[in-house]
């Protein structure tokens, strides 16, 4: 008789069809069994599919258990359209042989598959998506002539597999070809030649060189928009690339040579990546980039280029040039990409005199300009009057005069953290001519007191790790918009926070005071808080008065102070609805914490 039957084994819960796999007998219900222990579960009475269509049953997964093995199979949703066959993560370890000749979308993802029998898969002259990505099959376990029946298919999933050859044929209709994640080191003419619907080929992450990419691999598939040969071993830009790119991404490879004419031709290419090569200023030439009419994003971040590449077209929009050994940007270089947005040229080698004011002029339209971990010993000059950010820390600027930013009224955000700024050499009228501006990283210098002049729409100012050791209200007077302040890693005390300092502060949210020298809550905080940073202080005790005036607080740290058992009052967060974290942690002793009525009882950092 045929039937299904599940089977538990070690755990391990799977069907079995028939006779055809018997390895027990189970003497409680007098039935072979395809495993050791059969729990003699009928799924069926007669032979189904051995995957599920409309109408059939499901196979449970390998390795799910079910809850109550003597009740039957769970009810499984089945597919939604008898054409659709989905397969997926049931470990099957051969490909199934009864899938009917109707399926036009077959999914054996995530199962355990070595080989794909060119009889089996023969029969499915309709399928238009065949996903096997995920499983364990070689180049010897997927024959040459395993597509030839396959006329109609679409979409083709075979990454991450153990393929070390790409298949020498597939079929003409195919449009996404997926052999990613493999060992490819050799494709052939008519991998994925001769395809004129062809629109994605993936073959990231393999072990391709030049050599095993002919010069023909593309002919006739000229429709190819996006193709990706990142992580690979290539060494110079493949010739012969589509026409019709978009997308092209080669990173991670060895390139050091863009050959001459080898972009000639693609001319709607909108992206490219090249970061992670080694490319040098020999490895390019006036031509390279220069036939790229579309092209809106390059990146050769992470190469070893010493200048700017020459011939940048017009319609770059995002130029990534971080992580090389770039020392001067020419003028020239950039003078035609004037559509540029954002350049970032962060970690190279600029120094003092490596951004000349006429360098970024002719870039009206550039928004952000990221520098940070270069060599500059000042805001560069000449700076476009519409940019909005300005990403400057880890330099060597040691002082912001009056008017080094007053060609940026636009600027919403600006970082100048980890630099040498003193407050004898940060000028009062600094960022004055600042209207906008939204943002300011000061982090990391050698401040001793709060920047003056600061913007009143300002809405995050960061100060940690500085050396500021008092705070009046003369120095935040008018932040009536600041939300986020930062203050950690600072000398101040308590004493030397002035009364009213917080009083114009009246939409502060966050406020960081970690890693100073206070020895219990400042006083008259903003109504508005929400979020108390005290970590790393000397707060010994918390009196009922200590947040009176925060009735919004929702998270308090007080890690790594010096509090004991009974250091917090009990009436001190009576006032707090909304106060759902305590943090005490790492205090000479654990803390007992006092939540009011209406905050939820669950864990807390620390034990309180």
């Amino acid at each position: 008789m045929w039937g299904w039957w599940l089977c538990r084994d070690g755990g391990r819960s799977w069907a079995c069809q028939g006779l055809r796999e018997v390895t027990a007998w189970s003497w409680r219900c007098g039935r072979a069994c395809c495993c050791r222990c059969c729990c003699c579960i009928a799924a069926s009475a007669t032979r189904p599919p051995a995957c599920p269509r409309l109408g059939g049953p499901r196979i449970p997964s390998l390795g799910r258990e079910l809850a109550a093995p003597t009740m039957g199979l769970s009810p499984v949703p089945s597919c939604p359209q008898a054409d659709v066959v989905d397969c997926g993560g049931l470990d099957l370890g051969v490909l199934p042989d009864n899938i009917t000749k109707e399926a036009r979308f077959l999914s054996l993802q995530n199962n355990q598959l070595q080989e794909i029998p060119y009889n089996e898969l023969s029969r499915l002259s309709g399928l238009r998506t065949l996903d096997l990505h995920n499983n364990l099959i070689s180049s010897e376990g997927l024959p040459d002539e395993a597509f030839e029946s396959l006329g109609q298919l679409q979409h083709l999933y075979v990454a991450h597999n153990r393929l070390s050859l790409a298949p020498q044929f597939l079929p003409r209709s195919l449009r996404v070809a997926d052999l990613a994640a493999n060992q490819v080191t050799q494709i052939f003419p008519l991998t994925f030649g001769e395809k004129p619907a062809l629109r994605s080929v993936y073959l990231h992450n393999n072990q391709l060189g030049n050599s095993g990419l002919p010069s023909d691999a593309f002919r006739g598939s000229e429709a190819i928009a996006t193709l990706s040969l990142s992580n690979n071993q290539l060494s110079y830009l493949p010739p012969s690339l589509p026409a019709a790119l978009e997308r092209l991404h080669l990173q991670n490879n060895l390139i050091a040579k863009v050959p001459r004419g080898a972009l000639s031709r693609q001319t709607q290419l909108r992206e490219l990546y090249l970061q992670h090569n080694r490319l040098t200023d020999s490895g390019l030439d006036a031509t390279t980039f220069s036939k790229l009419h579309s092209l809106e994003y390059l990146d050769l971040s992470h190469n070893q280029l010493a200048t700017v590449p020459v011939g940048l077209p017009e319609t770059l929009t995002i130029l990534h040039l971080g992580r090389n050994r770039i020392r001067q940007v020419e003028a020239a270089r950039l003078r035609g990409a004037r559509s540029l947005r954002y350049l970032l040229l962060q970690h190279n080698e600029l120094g003092a005199t490596g951004l000349p004011a006429r360098a970024l002029r002719p870039l009206r339209a550039l928004h952000a300009l990221h520098l940070y971990g270069n060599r500059l010993e000042q805001v560069p000059a000449g700076l476009p009057r519409r940019l909005a950010a300005l990403l400057m820390p880890h330099n060597l600027v040691a002082a912001l005069g009056a008017r080094d930013l007053a060609s940026t009224p636009s600027l919403t955000e600006l970082n100048l953290a980890y630099n040498r700024l003193t407050s004898a050499r940060l000028h009062r009228r600094a960022f004055h001519r600042l209207p906008a501006l939204r943002c300011l990283d000061l982090a990391g210098n050698q401040l001793t007191r709060m920047p003056a002049g600061l913007p009143g729409v300002l809405r995050a100012l960061r100060l940690q790790r500085n050396q500021l050791r008092t705070l009046e209200p003369e120095s935040l007077a008018g932040l009536g918009q600041l939300q986020e302040l930062g203050l950690a890693h600072n000398r101040l005390r308590v004493g030397d926070i002035w009364p009213g300092t917080w009083h114009e502060l009246q939409a502060l949210q966050v406020l960081d005071l970690s890693h100073n020298e206070l020895s219990f809550v400042p006083p008259d905080l903003p109504e508005s808080l929400e979020v108390l940073h005290l970590q790393g202080n000397r707060i010994s005790h918390v009196g009922p008065d200590a947040f009176l005036s925060t009735p919004r607080l929702r998270a308090l740290y007080l890690r790594a102070n010096r509090l004991h058992l009974t250091s917090i009052e009990p009436q001190a967060f009576l006032g707090l609805p909304h106060l759902r974290v305590v943090d005490t942690a790492d205090n000479p002793e654990q803390v007992l914490v006092h939540l009011p009525p209406s905050a939820p009882r669950r864990p807390r950092a620390g034990g309180s």
